[in-house]
């Protein structure tokens, strides 16, 4: 086993006090997607959308990875081969618990993004509507966040990953969201062996080889010794 390739959902950050945006009373149940997650609804009202990541940004600041993110952590640092996470998370638990490998195809709070010339910089604890792009100057700083609509970043990447994985881990996710709940497709198609890490099987959980069922604090780690201990 040489090449292990990991996509984190917001299972594994909701013990981090991060998975209740859906919730009742919780960020998403306050507005609705088409409002705060969309180009369209950023080009109604900027404020509104900023205002709510910032809110976001501000949440996961406070926010302290948890066992699973600590474990993926140690499994990148003592695995032999090479240890790829892939996150739909804009979180940066994965980073705070010591992971350098990680791909957030979903964009990241703490990153702003130029609307006019795509420059990124890292974003203050408050942005604001019309906050000027460092770099040229137009007022189009926008959350470096991948709404619906948008493609997902650095997908070549993310295929050449899933291409040469020998194991491919998928934890906390739906399965329901495209193009992430197809990678194990694309792992099986190489050859990897696949195993989903949930609360419950996902809509894909039929496509794994193994499924963990378990909060990703009490599974993860078990799995990461096993993996180093062979």
């Amino acid at each position: 086993m040489q090449k292990i390739v990991i996509l984190t959902g917001a299972g594994i950050s909701a013990e981090s006090g991060l998975g209740t945006f859906r919730a009742e009373g919780g960020l998403w149940a306050q507005h609705r997607i088409e409002d705060v997650a969309t180009p369209e609804g950023f080009a109604r009202d900027p404020k509104l959308v900023v205002d709510f990541y910032n809110a976001r940004r501000a949440q996961a600041a406070d926010a302290e990875p948890n066992e699973g993110h600590r474990a993926l952590a140690r499994l990148e640092h003592h695995f032999d081969g090479d240890v790829v996470v892939i996150t739909q998370n804009v979180d940066d638990l994965h980073e705070k618990a010591g992971s350098q490998k990680v791909i957030h195809m979903h964009g990241a709070l703490k990153s702003a993004l130029c609307a006019a010339c795509e420059h990124r910089w890292p974003a203050p604890l408050v942005m604001a509507p019309g906050d000027a792009c460092p770099s040229c100057g137009a007022p189009a700083a926008r959350p470096d966040i991948v709404w619906f609509g948008e493609m997902p970043y650095d997908m070549d990447e993310i295929f050449d990953h899933l291409a040469n994985a020998d194991v491919f881990a998928s934890i906390g996710t739906s399965g329901n969201v495209y193009p992430a709940a197809g990678f194990v497709a694309e792992a099986r198609r190489a050859g990897a062996r696949t195993i989903e890490f949930n609360l419950e099987p996902s809509l894909v959980g039929s496509q794994f080889d193994d499924i963990r069922i378990g909060s990703a604090s009490q599974t993860l780690p078990l799995w990461v010794d096993e993996v180093l201990e062979r």
